[in-house]
């Protein structure tokens, strides 16, 4: 396979899987959009992260249809632990983005990854 539709391997529970970067993303925009130059592909690409990241910082909840959603889910004020030394830490509120896929997502992901492994068994 071209590496550009294989990411950079890493290992998970000692098996082998495949992380797509940012680079990735934009060499495969450039290589699908044969009028997009690379330097053209990384700017669309960032600036469609730039836009989502500043969409989430004030606080609004991006939908995208058949892909999912990314929203902001709030975490409460809390105590923990330092595992150290097991005195209690007050950790403070956090707002922290979330993805909910959505369901031609799901759907997609589960029927590919069965076709892949219906061809990998012998």
């Amino acid at each position: 396979m071209p590496k550009h539709v294989l990411g950079h391997r890493s290992f998970f529970h000692g098996q082998p899987f495949l992380t797509m970067t940012r680079s990735d993303l934009v060499e495969e925009l450039a290589n699908r959009f044969g009028q997009l130059t690379h330097r053209d592909a990384e700017f669309a690409v960032k600036a469609i992260l730039d836009a989502m990241n500043d969409a989430l910082v004030a606080g609004h909840r991006i939908e995208i249809r058949g892909f999912g959603s990314f929203s902001i889910s709030h975490r409460p004020p809390r105590m923990g632990r330092n595992p150290r030394s097991g005195e209690s830490v007050a950790i403070p509120q956090k707002r922290v983005p979330h993805f909910k896929p959505g369901k031609a997502l799901r759907e997609s992901v589960d029927q590919r990854t069965a076709e892949l492994e219906a061809k990998t068994k012998p």
